[in-house]
């Protein structure tokens, strides 16, 4: 073919390949010397016609000049028009658009804010976004792949054909860019990419994609998040009121494929709807403030419990669909619940279609394994310092608050972001510019994100996994802290775990590892948390972990459970601990909800329900949960006995309120403790009460209190303290 509409050898057979750097330059509409001409890539095709879109009429046909592709000029026509076109295949004929007759969807703006790494929506720019363009509806694909030397988005659309659908590169920024038309919610896609040397990479899932295939598939799929109808104004407008530090914050932490299943039809998981109303009711009827999901963005191995996730901008499929997740989240809130979800900005899997060498080139992760792969989980490990990765991520943490709704996140494996030698040997790590084992770029990404997401909206919460001693994890990022509000007391969970393992006539000579938590519990923000590592992996139930016979076994976590409502710091616990379940969590299958037919595992889940409400309405237990003026030991050293007996005050007005805690098995009668004021102190809640399965040992009516100096107080009272049992009192105000 000659004139104007033809194409070189070179460029024809680099289009027909797929290897031409700039396909946007050749294929569409283009005037060449004055005459308009039409050039496609459709291989598969026996001809193809061009049709003005406006009249429906046909233009002209196209002739073939290489291996699947079309050429021709446009006779008689002077001006760019609307067009599309009919394929012929045998005696089949249909009509299509033409994906290179649009222009470019992304602004300078956009590309400027990429390029500087400060774009707070970057999902606005990525991704895959049904939207109208030039007139079309249609869907735009944009992807970060700056060392490719080709990008092209595939799916059942283009026959997985990645020379059909080569994206526009897009500047400096290394984004590529094309709009599909016809292209809507629930297609399917993946990315095609050759390195810069030309070499074909397995198909990368879409990294900013908000929808993804049920695994173990593990394409992208293009969700609409425009026009869900939110119904949680009234909750946003109080939320900040809810969520600080004076406030009563008892967190219920869920992981939603193990939490029921429905064994009527092959004991699947619940859908995000189902479980908009079994658990949220649930949540609400046992006093909990707050929900916590074991992290719902996309991830391919259920084993990973969703800690190692390959799309952070999607909720996971196994459940349905953004807007199903959405109509979760809307539940939570008109119930009167928050929820916080799990993120894991930590690290990321190695699996082929995930962020791993993305382009060709460590993309997000760091090139020397020494900081970029994760001996413990095998994983890679986030370039915090890479301007564009620490954008990514925050952009992430921004879009959980602003497209879903959520209250809070809670960032895991902490530690294993703060400092370079985490889980490392001796000369398996770089130390950082200082010569230190700190990650400086983690701490940096960390106070950025914590700035972001406050900044943005100062109702939500953080809260950090973190396991150390690192300083000012819950401080402002002005005071040199990471900027959290709230941070896991990790110390806490393992001292008193371990003194509830011991025979309670041994714990004398352990009674330091129930107070020395005291020492440090407002140098932080504190949550306490009975999370799901505590009952995995070998460890056992809450229950198993407890000595005795079967009794004892109950009251020691009655007991146990009553201390840590009673101590200050806000409160977590995993699904399942709160009616005893028996064996250890299984990610796999149901709680075992049939246990409720028992009456000792009745009487737990009863027990912490009536924890939950003593704590949310009593100002003592919460108001100064972070202050060290809201706590006092009465006596916290009577180790003979392993009674334990303290008070805990909140703003002016309150009534304090007395705890005491008793870890043996032997009933204190006459007990004598003292009280800051005179009056009358009412038993609030006893966990031995027979109600929870208890002895009903206690002091029903409470007790007056006597100005007898004890305990360096003004006043005391006598009771009678039950085994294995902790006990509630609290003043009566006039």
């Amino acid at each position: 073919m000659t004139g104007p509409a033809a194409l070189d050898s070179d460029t024809a057979q680099a289009i027909a390949q797929g290897q031409h750097s700039d396909p946007f330059s050749v294929l569409g509409l283009h005037e060449v010397d004055g005459k308009l001409t039409v050039r496609i890539m459709r291989p598969g095709v026996d001809g193809v016609e061009v049709l003005d879109t406006k009249t429906g009429r046909k233009i002209a046909a196209l002739d073939m000049v290489a291996d699947g592709v079309y050429a021709g000029l446009i006779p008689r026509r002077k001006k760019r028009f609307a067009y599309h076109l009919r394929m012929t295949r045998g005696t089949e004929s249909w009509e299509e658009q033409d994906a290179y007759a649009f222009g470019p969807k992304m602004g300078e703006l956009d590309e400027y804010l990429l390029g500087e790494g400060t774009h707070s929506k970057l999902w606005n720019a990525l991704g895959a976004h049904v939207c109208t363009h030039e007139g079309v509806n249609g869907t735009h694909f944009a992807v970060w792949a700056p060392n490719a030397s080709r990008v092209s988005v595939v799916g059942d659309f283009n026959d997985w054909d990645g020379r059909r659908h080569i994206m526009r590169r897009r500047g400096a920024t290394g984004v590529h860019e094309i709009f599909m038309p016809g292209l809507q919610d629930g297609t399917v896609y993946k990315y095609e990419i050759l390195d810069s040397a030309g070499n074909l990479l397995p198909l990368k899932a879409d990294p900013v994609g908000f929808g993804a295939e049920v695994p173990p598939k593990t394409a992208s799929v293009v969700r609409d998040l425009r026009g869900y109808d939110w119904s949680d104004a009234g909750w946003l407008s109080k939320r900040g009121a809810k969520q600080k530090i004076d406030q009563p914050i008892s967190i219920y932490e869920v992981h939603l494929e193990s939490w029921r299943r429905v064994p009527e039809d092959g004991n699947r998981p619940l859908t995000y709807r189902e479980h908009a109303d079994q658990l949220v009711s649930y949540a609400k009827n046992m006093g909990f403030t707050h929900i916590e999901l074991t992290p719902v963005s996309e991830y391919p191995f259920g084993g990973s419990w969703g800690y190692q996730p390959v799309g952070l901008f999607a909720p996971t499929s196994r459940f349905g669909t953004p807007e199903d997740f959405r109509a979760f989240v809307d539940a939570c809130h008109t119930a009167g619940l928050g929820l916080i979800i799990d993120w894991v900005p930590g690290h990321f899997p190695t699996d082929p279609h995930g962020l791993g060498r993305f382009d060709g080139t460590p993309l997000y992760e760091h090139a020397n394994p020494k900081e970029g792969f994760h001996p413990d989980w095998n994983t890679l490990v986030y370039n915090y310092g890479r301007t564009e990765v620490q954008n990514f991520l925050i952009a992430n943490a921004l879009f959980w608050f602003k497209e879903y709704h959520i209250d809070g996140l809670r960032v895991d494996a902490v530690a294993s972001m703060l400092y370079r030698d985490y889980s490392r040997q001796e000369g398996e790590w770089v130390p950082n510019k200082h010569g230190g084992r700190e990650n400086l770029e983690a701490i940096a990404f960390m106070q950025r994100m914590n700035e972001a997401v406050y900044g943005a909206d100062d109702s939500i919460l953080t809260a950090a996994e973190e396991s150390t001693a690192f300083p000012g994890v819950s401080a402002p990022t002005d005071a040199g802290g990471l900027g959290f509000g709230f941070k896991w007391n990790m110390g806490w969970m393992n001292d008193t775990l371990r003194y509830m393992a011991e025979d309670p006539i041994n714990r004398k000579y352990h009674h330091d590892k129930m107070t020395f938590g005291l020492h440090y519990a407002f140098s932080e923000n504190f949550i306490l948390p009975i999370s799901h590592d505590e009952v995995v992996h070998g460890k056992g139930s809450m229950l198993g972990k407890m000595p005795g016979d079967d009794w004892q076994r109950f009251a020691n976590l009655r007991a146990y459970y009553g201390f840590m409502w009673g101590h200050p710091g806000k409160k977590l616990l995993f699904m399942g601990c709160e009616f005893a379940q028996g064996q250890e969590w299984n990610n796999e299958t149901s709680l075992d909800w049939h246990l409720l037919d028992h009456a000792p595992h009745r009487g737990m889940q009863a027990l912490v329900r009536d924890l939950n409400h003593l704590y949310v309405s009593t100002p003592a237990l919460y108001e100064k949960d972070c202050k060290e003026d809201g706590f006092r030991w009465i006596d916290g050293g009577n180790s003979a006995e392993s009674v334990f007996s303290w008070l805990r005050s909140g703003q002016d007005g309150s009534a304090p309120v007395l705890v005491v805690s008793n870890f043996t098995p032997v009933p204190r009668t006459n007990y004598s403790i003292g009280v800051p004021e005179a009056g009358h102190w009412d038993e609030k809640l006893n966990t031995d009460a027979a109600i929870y399965g208890g002895t009903d040992t206690g002091t029903p009516g409470g007790a007056e209190a006597k100005p007898i100096s004890m305990h360096g107080c003004s006043h005391a009272i006598e009771i009678t303290v039950p085994p294995l049992a902790t006990v509630f009192f609290q003043l009566a105000l006039n």
